[in-house]
């Protein structure tokens, strides 16, 4: 019956991924990859402020009337954006990425992860297109609807639509899975930053910043990669098992469940809300301190950088750009650190278990947020750097190793669904984060605080947040009994009659795939990520010297 239903089921459907026999697990997370390393752009669209903010001018901003209302601002062709505009891109995507993933993460686990992501590859680079539009017409509006808020639903759905399928893949090593997926939007900004910058040099002009013409190049490039990786997606058959893999008894590791809660019911138990409290205190110290990186080097340390003891304020416009640039390679570093964080912190929680990696997080954390301020009063900045590339690699392993925190607690039948309605924890955390982090900073200021301690108090008090993650992570604890499924008699024959098979075809199953088409999947997501990863490290190595 199974098979008649497959047949019939349309190309998109989730029943036409059930993986044959012969499939190589090894090829679904590079079929992640593809989309993660697109959408990951969104950390990297800075690059185009400052070329957008000239869009007109060409040379030098244009400035609106300063009696322009907000709406006619929004459709004005004759003068340029303001960057804080501009920006409102960045905030729309984090708060859609949170809220699509929470509203569609349900439908996603019905459709299946092949129809999610090629939803995704639309809506993404449909949404740079529209922006290019929005560039060629100079209408600001068409911005933040095309990437804003539909590239937005467009991230929230390549985010989680690798999720529950690689959980299930890797039952022996979820948390390297996805490690290994989310990684890649960490590493996007490192592939595409470089790129937009490259393609707007290349289709500037004297009447064109190139802008309109990246975000359609852009498109075209990724849509390529997007759909070859939706269509690359498969799902395991029911009970399919790794060769040579049980699985540990269910009195092994109370922290682990072989048992599945309903996406209704899990959101409602107190491990999900002291997860999201988890996940939302960790990324609210984290998101603000990659958001103020490069200003935070330079007025902490000055002249320092450049090898001169004189204050940020003090430094000519030279010196300033000298410092920058240096601040640009601690940014680099950084970016380093957040995509190593998330495969290496994901692949160790899978021995150290998931709330003893969060444990780390959280007490190294406190420690290295309240010694910052003794470090920047160093006469070097080794320990400073130190302490905030080990902060950001627990931010981006944060992120790596909650969706195996949630199948530990709540099975894989919907983590990608739970999962979904988790991320509105980083929603919320990216308005907290960067809010507290900026507005403290100016209130430091204004008190008359020297730019060199600003940051002091903000770091005990990021500090103090992670205090209550910490608390919040003591004090998750296995879901009762009462709120898992229960297994539907048929099911369970059905699962019977097919476990034998589904076993026995395992250890033929990688050895039948070619492992040609293995090496090309990984060489074709690999490639572009290791020529960004040297591009930051020779941006990094200005900070060595």
């Amino acid at each position: 019956m199974s098979a008649s239903i497959a047949a019939d089921a349309g190309f998109f459907s989730r029943e036409r991924t059930i993986a044959a026999p012969t499939f190589n697990r090894w090829l679904v997370p590079p079929a992640a990859l593809a989309i993660h390393l697109c959408i990951g752009m969104a950390y990297g669209f800075s690059v185009f402020w400052l070329p957008l903010s000239r869009a007109v001018g060409i040379t030098q901003p244009v400035a609106c009337p300063a009696d322009m209302s907000f709406l006619a601002g929004m459709v004005a062709t004759g003068c340029d954006w303001k960057i804080s505009q501009l920006g409102w891109m960045y905030t729309l995507f984090f708060v859609l990425l949170g809220c699509s993933a929470a509203i569609w993460g349900g439908w996603l686990e019905r459709a299946g992860p092949r129809k999610a992501g090629l939803v995704s590859a639309a809506c993404w680079c449909g949404g740079l297109l529209i922006s290019a539009l929005g560039v060629y017409t100079h209408q600001l509006w068409m911005l933040w609807l095309g990437s804003g808020v539909i590239g937005g639903v467009g991230l929230g759905l390549g985010y989680i639509s690798p999720v529950s399928t690689l959980i299930k893949w890797f039952p022996d090593r979820r948390g390297m899975a996805t490690g290994m997926a989310i990684m890649g939007f960490g590493g996007g900004a490192m592939i595409g930053a470089p790129l937009a910058d490259f393609l707007m040099r290349h289709f500037a002009t004297e009447t064109s910043v190139g802008v309109w013409q990246t975000f359609v190049a852009m498109a075209a490039i990724y849509v390529v990669f997007m759909v070859g990786g939706a269509l690359g997606y498969r799902v395991p058959r029911e009970n399919w098992k790794p060769a040579g893999w049980t699985p540990p008894a269910p009195s092994a590791n109370a922290m682990v469940s072989a048992k599945n809660v309903d996406l209704n019911v899990a959101t409602k138990t107190p491990q999900f809300w002291l997860i999201w409290l988890v996940l939302c205190l960790n990324v609210s110290a984290g998101i603000g301190v990659i958001g103020m990186a490069s200003p935070m080097l330079q007025e902490v340390f000055g002249g320092k950088l450049i090898g001169l003891d004189i204050p940020f304020s003090e430094l000519s416009a030279a010196q300033k750009a000298s410092i920058a640039a240096i601040a640009a390679g601690f940014t680099g570093l950084l970016s380093l650190c957040n995509i190593g964080g998330r495969f290496a912190w994901a692949t160790s929680s899978d021995k150290l278990g998931r709330k003893l990696t969060y444990a780390i997080f959280f007490t190294l954390g406190v420690v290295l947020y309240a010694l910052t301020p003794t470090f920047a009063g160093f006469n070097t900045t080794l320990f400073f750097v130190l302490a905030m590339g080990v902060i950001i690699s627990m931010y981006g392993g944060g992120f790596a190793t909650v969706p195996a925190y949630l199948a530990d607690m709540f099975g894989t039948k919907y983590v990608g669904a739970i999962h979904g309605r988790l991320l509105t924890a980083w929603a919320t955390a990216g308005i907290l984060g960067p809010v507290l982090v900026n507005y403290l900073r100016e209130y430091q200021l204004a008190a008359g605080l020297p730019s060199s301690q600003a940051y002091n108090q903000t770091m005990y008090i990021l500090a103090g947040l992670l205090v209550l993650g910490m608390i919040c992570n003591l004090l998750v604890r296995p879901v009762a009994a009462r709120h898992h499924m229960a297994e539907d008699k048929t099911a369970r024959q059905a699962n019977a009659a097919t476990a034998q098979a589904s076993i026995s075809e395992t250890p033929t199953a990688a050895a039948t795939t070619s492992l040609v088409l293995v090496g090309l999947a990984w060489a074709a997501v690999g490639i572009p990520l290791a020529i960004g990863v040297l591009i930051t490290l020779q941006k990094a190595v200005i900070l060595l010297h």
